[in-house]
């Protein structure tokens, strides 16, 4: 049996093929020495094992050889091995290589070069170091005069989500379409957006979602609206802005079918949305106890209450159509309860973490979402829908 530290000394004095178990003891030799200080005998150890036949040992000997010449202010030649580690196929050494260039660029005030460097560092980057990354391309954007870009990547660092909430946008698009619908010019908007349950039986499947975009005047609107200001962002910031986009869009839908199967009038607005996303607070934070925020833990008790109220008030009062609210109240308690929120910590994953018992999430919220479209489309049917209209 043969001596390693004899091969490593032969193998630094020697050319030609080396041994793998050689090529992989003299990269680990040159780290050892690269984190001693010793920089010339570092680089020495990994300048013998480039070129070796896997792309993996080579590309982290070439990544070793670029930080010992940046040590010894050889910063070009440092650029230089860098750059043909990237050239060689994706490796574990791809994604610090791209980090150091990134950060040499920015040294040599080559921004908009950095800020490319980085970008292609964050899409290889492990997720512990997905927010130092977005602060520096904030940092980057904000110095090139972005400060839209530099807003959304500060953002994405602290972990807030994005900088215009997914929430915030469906409110001011809701807002513009109800105005002008109200308004003489838009009253045939307002008709072809309407829930029409004539028209949707025929097959204009798309009034079950254009619905939430049209009110019922200005009281109507603004009630729905403050509700959406409220809520919306909760759920956003606890389940993602995707994850916000699909509730919201099945709660509206599942809502204009129980309004179409069970009320006989017409109906507008986007109440039935809203009440999703009450379900989807009051089943997510009972059933998967997320870590709520001061605002969170202020609103979402207070959530039953309300509903109780508003349904009251709809059996009640002539003309609110409470068959959408229960519709949407029951989507939403629905996906609340198979949807897990994805963007804070719950007591339910860590209890299913450490035990290993349940489903997984990703498994739970497919059985959730798809189990509701199927009652949607049996609803649909049971409602007399009679074709799609193009």
């Amino acid at each position: 049996m043969t001596n390693l530290p004899d091969e490593l000394d032969a193998a630094l004095h020697t050319t030609g093929p080396l041994e793998r178990p050689v090529a992989i003891a003299l990269v680990q030799r040159g780290r050892e020495l690269l984190e001693s200080g010793d920089f010339g005998p570092a680089a020495r150890h990994f300048q013998r094992v480039t070129g070796f036949d896997d792309p993996v040992v080579t590309a982290s000997a070439l990544l070793g050889l670029g930080e010992a010449a940046y040590r010894m202010d050889l910063e070009d030649q440092a650029l230089a091995t860098w750059q043909a580690v990237l050239r060689l196929p994706e490796t574990p050494s791809t994604y610090p290589a791209w980090r150091n260039l990134a950060a040499a660029r920015v040294r040599a005030g080559e921004l908009r070069e950095a800020i490319e460097a980085y970008r292609e560092a964050d899409r290889r980057a492990p997720a512990a170091d997905k927010a130092e990354i977005a602060a520096r391309l904030g940092w980057l954007a904000k110095e090139t005069g972005d400060s839209g870009t530099a807003r959304r990547y500060f953002a994405r660092s602290r972990g807030d989500g994005p900088a215009l909430p997914l929430a915030y946008v469906i409110l001011g698009l809701t807002i513009i379409v109800s105005f002008y619908a109200e308004s003489s010019g838009g009253r045939e908007l307002r008709a072809a957006f309407a829930l029409d349950k004539s028209a949707l039986a025929a097959g204009e499947v798309y009034r079950l979602l254009t619905v939430v975009l049209v009110h019922g005047g200005i009281i109507h609107l603004a009630f729905n609206m403050y509700g959406l200001y409220l809520l919306g962002p909760l759920v956003e910031g606890m389940w993602g802005t995707v994850t916000f986009g699909v509730f919201y869009l099945l709660t509206a839908v599942a809502a204009s079918t129980a309004s179409f199967v069970f009320t006989l009038p017409d109906s507008v607005g986007a109440s039935g949305a809203i009440f999703g996303l009450v379900g989807v607070l009051m089943a997510g934070t009972r059933v998967h106890n997320p870590v709520l925020d001061r605002r969170a833990r202020a609103i979402v008790p207070q959530l039953g209450g309300l509903v109780l109220v508003n349904l009251l008030l709809g059996f009640s009062v002539s003309g609110i159509d409470n068959a959408a609210h229960i519709g949407g109240l029951v989507a939403g308690l629905w996906l609340g309860f198979f949807v897990p929120p994805g963007r804070v910590r719950t007591l339910r994953g860590f209890w299913q973490g450490e035990q290993g018992r349940g489903l997984p999430p990703m498994l739970m919220a497919a059985i959730g979402v798809i189990s509701l479209i199927g009652a949607i489309a049996a609803g649909l049917a049971y409602g007399g829908l009679t074709g799609i209209a193009l």
